[in-house]
């Protein structure tokens, strides 16, 4: 009784384009999937300098470390 049936989702998405028209409703989910779609390729140049990054600091770790000159 309390859920939202189909019925009410049918009627409010005839609401929504009736006040929008298809046009503008076209034009909203392009822009949506671009925005996605820049999202997507922002995070994977991250994770890819990310990983840049780890593999440079691994290989300073990785190199020998020479002892200074210590006198004792």
């Amino acid at each position: 009784m309390g859920g939202i049936g189909i019925w009410q989702l049918v009627i409010v998405l005839l609401i929504v384009v009736m006040l929008f028209g298809t046009r503008r409703l076209k034009g909203l989910g392009s822009d949506v999937g671009e925005a996605i779609k820049g999202f997507r390729s922002s995070m994977g140049n991250e994770s890819a300098a990310q990983a840049s990054a780890e593999k440079a600091s691994l290989e300073v770790q990785a190199e020998p470390q020479r002892p200074a000159d210590s006198k004792h």
